[in-house]
């Protein structure tokens, strides 16, 4: 018996029936694959999210390994050095990025540098990331008046604008690193708690979450097993944004003189010290602001492409090959 697809097909209409089959066919088997991309596979297919994880990579390792092989280069003085151009190898390794107005070598600075900064930045997210997190899918799931005096402790943060709230509160105690990490994640907590408070509540009425509650789980088990699994990619998509707000808070603290104190360096902190410097050293503000902001656009780049890879409804956006998703764009045929 001949199929409904030969009866009423002409000769030259068959091959194309059976290759739009076997696109079809195809299509099919590469979805399967693409849907079981890891997502190192699909931050590889990303060239701009690649090179932001290489370079918040490399910020990273230098943070972490950096000062201990600068040794004692951040603070040794040398005024027979003092406000050496960058870019040149005349007068070491070490003040290839010039020196300061005290002769230190701007390289190490940098370095050290990027320790502190980051050792306030990243305290700051997890600690506001953890609290917040935990206490909004606490109130979302629960609902009634733990939900309502959540948001009502939420409003009433952030009713006072967060920089200004950690100038007045560093300005009254000592401005340690300690404190700014407390005063920075205090403002930040709210911005997860309504995230993971919003997620959590329409959650708490999804099917697998009411059949969780049908077998008698109790609800610190469902919190735990179902609901924080599905939350916790927004959390962290959010969490690397607000990344890049803390860096940028902890280095304008610096530069109005109540965030990070000397002897102690953060890239914050040189801005602020090479600003009476521009005109005659440049590179003592420029250099420190530049790596404030590539580290920001990276960080930025990266929470970009993690919202979408960690969203299933967007994710098949990264899988799908350039190739194919340019194929099926028809070219329009030029009319005689």
């Amino acid at each position: 018996m001949k199929s409904s697809l030969t009866e009423g097909s002409t000769p030259e209409q068959l091959p194309v029936a059976h290759e739009q089959q076997n696109e079809r066919k195809d299509g099919k088997q590469d979805g399967k694959q693409d849907g079981k991309l890891s997502l190192f596979r699909l931050l590889l297919r990303d060239r701009f999210a690649t090179v932001s994880a290489l370079i918040l990579v490399f910020i990273g390792l230098t943070a972490l390994v950096g000062p201990s092989l600068m040794g004692d280069l951040a603070t040794k003085q040398n005024l027979l050095f003092a406000n050496k151009a960058p870019f040149t190898l005349a007068y070491g390794w070490e003040y290839f990025l010039g020196s300061d107005s005290l002769g230190r070598s701007m390289l190490a600075r940098l370095v050290v540098a990027s320790r502190t900064t980051l050792s306030v930045a990243l305290p700051a997210v997890a600690v506001a990331l953890f609290v917040g997190s935990l206490w909004g899918v606490w109130a979302g799931y629960h609902r009634g008046w733990r939900e309502n005096v959540s948001m009502r402790i939420a409003d009433v943060i952030m009713s006072f604008p967060s920089l200004l709230l950690a100038v007045v509160v560093l300005y009254v105690f000592s401005p340690s690193a300690a404190n700014i990490v407390l005063i920075l994640a205090l403002t930040r907590i709210p911005i997860y708690l309504r995230t993971a408070r919003a997620e959590s509540a329409e959650l708490q009425s999804r099917t697998f979450v009411d059949a969780a509650r049908t077998f008698g789980a109790k609800p610190n088990a469902i919190i735990v097993r179902h609901v924080i699994p599905v939350v916790l990619p927004t959390l962290l998509t959010l969490a690397t944004l607000e990344f890049c707000y803390v860096m940028l808070a902890e280095s304008s603290l610096s530069f109005l003189g109540i965030g990070i104190q000397p002897p102690d360096v953060s890239w914050g902190l040189m801005v602020s010290q090479g600003r009476q410097y521009l005109q005659s050293a440049w590179w003592l503000s420029i250099f420190p602001g530049v790596a404030i902001v590539v580290t920001t656009i990276a960080a930025n780049v990266l929470a970009a492409w993690l919202r979408i890879a960690t969203d299933p409804a967007q994710r098949w956006r990264l899988a799908l090959p350039r190739k194919r998703l340019i194929a099926r764009i028809p070219a329009k045929e030029a009319k005689p």
